[in-house]
């Protein structure tokens, strides 16, 4: 008398893309009852589970398996045989199950079976199938992944700031989120923001998490290193060029790079004090710093006076009053100063040589277009090298992500110098209006601006027998030497006119006999 099996029915859906199409687990779990009804199956027990069958390792099939081991005359009611294996490891498990009679009935209602040798071949074809079907998608896929890697398309979601086009398959930058991530990059470039205050700032713009919450440091972190801003697409760990439009400046995204670097590990700072003039001196005797505190005096009144540290040792100088400190500050600024009527003369003289240059940038734009050509060829080098495993991946990866980045940043120089073309005036236009400060701050009270204009042109400012000094860019120091002769800007006293072009060091590119005089 032929016992008939006790079924265990199975419903798996998987949580993959390449699952889509396979009828839902509800679904079969109604066709596989409607089924067993017809067949007259007993069912006595119904295991589901929402997991890809690719690899070994599903809790409820591994559940399911125990069972049937322990029993004898089992059976299995499944939708297909692909639901139960896409693995040759389970796949081989429950044909060994059937050799053992252990399993002695597989019911399918998309497929049929009995346990001959006929059958179990047929069985081992499904399985096979099955496991062809998920490896050849999985290769398909990847291919797909390459080439879209190669025409530069993002690959998935579109990350805060881009928004994803159905039409091209490709990201582009989102006309509101992408100027919101431009100004977070350039207020955190400031250095005067931190994680923190950055993530308020963005919930002040509506970037919070999915509670409404601002973000947390992690996110911060990630938001601020994100080459996609870059217009780079990442693929497994490594970055490549991207065909969409970048929404952040390759100088804008390395100095936030240079202000993570610098905070990896804060100092703590102390509560500043109104002293301009702390920070920038140092002691002409000893070279320490000079510092500043309040001083009561005789009349009653507080002033500031400013002082060497004496932190390197014995040091013989005083005390000097802010007021003569300014004194000594302002003379030196008006001896680098030049009269309004000059400059605005030379700016004049400056405006028609850069018009006379904007044609002759070829030999520059060909430098650049080299530097960037050895840049390319030293990454094909690299991937050339990393191939045939010659490089260790980190190693390959770090200075991969470092040459692109530097050809990027080649590329954006040659952009904008072609919009621009030479820019060798800027140097000395800037010198020319630094002079026409220079003589507006020698009448100025504003000691901030004062100071800060001496960080900015100075060098070695130092302090020494209650003066102070500091030195100033050559051109500068010309027309220093001029007053002090007692000679006058616009000529010299034999009514010669000094040709600026004739110092050296005053810019980048000589003008030849072209000059402005003083």
């Amino acid at each position: 008398m032929n016992i008939k099996p006790k079924y265990f029915l199975y419903a798996r859906k998987s949580t993959e893309d390449d699952d889509k199409q396979v009828m839902s687990i509800e679904a079969q779990l109604f066709e596989l009852r409607e089924f067993a009804r017809k067949e007259n199956l007993e069912i006595v027990e119904t295991f589901q589970e929402s997991k890809s069958a690719k690899t070994p390792g599903r809790s409820v099939f591994n559940k399911m398996m125990a069972k049937i081991e322990e029993m004898e005359n089992a059976g299995i009611l499944a939708w297909h045989p692909d639901r139960l294996a896409r693995n040759s490891v389970d796949g081989g498990r429950i044909i060994y199950l059937v050799d053992q009679k252990k399993i002695t009935s597989l019911r399918f209602p998309t497929f049929w079976f009995e346990p001959t040798p006929q059958g179990l071949f047929m069985l081992q074809v499904a399985f096979g199938q099955s496991k062809y079907y998920s490896d050849n998608l999985v290769e398909n896929t990847k291919r797909g992944m390459r080439q879209k890697v190669r025409r530069g398309e993002w690959l998935t979601k579109a990350p805060f700031g881009y928004v994803n086009n159905p039409k091209t398959r490709n990201i582009e930058p989102h006309p509101t989120h992408s100027k919101i991530i431009a100004r977070a990059f350039r207020e955190y470039a400031k250095g005067t923001y931190s994680y923190e205050s950055l993530a308020d700032f963005l919930a002040l713009h509506g970037v919070t998490t999915s509670k409404g919450a601002p973000l947390g440091k992690a996110s911060i972190k990630r938001l601020l290193t994100n080459r996609a801003y870059l217009g780079f697409v990442k693929h497994k760990e490594e970055w490549f060029d991207g065909s969409f439009a970048p929404i952040i400046s390759p100088k804008l995204f390395e100095a936030v790079q240079k202000v993570l670097a610098t905070r990896e590990r804060p100092r703590k700072t102390k509560t500043a004090h109104n002293f301009p003039f702390v920070g920038l001196f140092r002691c002409g005797e000893c070279g320490s710093m000079i510092t500043a505190q309040w001083a009561t005096g005789k009349c009653g009144g507080r002033y500031r006076y400013y002082r060497c540290t004496k932190k390197k040792g014995i040091c013989s100088q005083g005390y000097l009053r802010e007021e003569s400190l300014v004194a000594e500050v302002k003379e030196r600024l008006q001896t680098i100063s030049l009269s309004d009527d000059v400059t605005d003369e030379m700016l004049k003289q400056v405006d028609t040589w850069e018009k006379e240059e904007s044609h002759s940038s070829q030999s520059t734009l060909q430098n650049l277009t080299n530097k960037i050509k050895a840049s390319e060829e030293k990454l094909d080098r690299l991937v050339s090298a990393f191939i045939d495993g010659d490089v260790p991946k980190d190693i390959y990866l770090a200075k991969k992500d470092k040459l692109m980045r530097e050809s990027l940043t080649l590329q954006e120089k040659r952009k904008d110098f072609e919009c621009v073309g030479n820019n060798w005036v800027e140097p000395l236009r800037e010198w020319i209006l630094d002079t026409k400060q220079a003589q507006f701050l020698s009448f100025s009270q504003d000691l901030y601006e004062i100071s800060s204009f001496i960080k900015k042109v100075g060098t070695n400012p130092t302090v020494r027998d209650k003066s102070a000094r500091f030195g100033a860019p050559v051109l500068s120091e010309f027309v220093a030497e001029r007053r002090a002769l007692g000679k006058v800007l616009n000529c010299d006293p034999t009514g010669n006119r000094t040709p600026i072009s004739t110092v050296r060091g005053w810019c980048p590119k000589p003008l030849d006999d072209r000059a402005v005089y003083i």
